[in-house]
């Protein structure tokens, strides 16, 4: 009878094990990473669709801010995201640029809350700037 008392085979899925165990906090901090990712580029697209449809609404002679950023609401509502902030920069006669802008706690959106706290403390924003039509 051999020295070991252990066959080679249960000495093999003792090292598959533990080498299961090194590997899979990495792997699954990176699929993790890789969904948040994703999902981050897909909240701030639609905070770039709802500046433009803000923005093209502003633009309209006669617009009111409540016009503007009921736009805004219209379309975040249909995304389903909610705490955003809207901030407008309106047309005067030296800059005829109307300007949206609509940010969001990246808190707020995350998937995975606290995996990532780095993230936690920032903001996803996006603007749209277009030139007032009419005098």
């Amino acid at each position: 009878m051999p020295k070991d008392r252990c066959p080679r085979s249960r000495r093999r899925r003792g090292t598959a094990v533990v080498e299961m165990a090194v590997v899979s906090p990495l792997l699954l901090t990176l699929v993790f990473g890789i969904i948040e990712f994703s999902w981050a580029m897909s909240v701030n697209q639609t905070l770039t669709q709802a500046a433009r449809e803000g923005c093209r609404t502003a633009i309209i002679k006669g617009t009111t801010d409540s016009d503007i950023t009921s736009r805004v609401a219209t379309f975040m509502s249909a995304s389903g995201l909610t705490g955003y902030t809207v901030d407008l920069t309106r047309a005067t006669v030296d800059d005829p640029t109307e300007t949206v802008r609509v940010s969001i706690p990246y808190g707020n959106v995350s998937l995975i809350c606290g995996y990532f706290p780095i993230l936690e403390s920032k903001t996803l924003t996006s603007a749209c700037s277009m030139r007032k039509e009419g005098s």
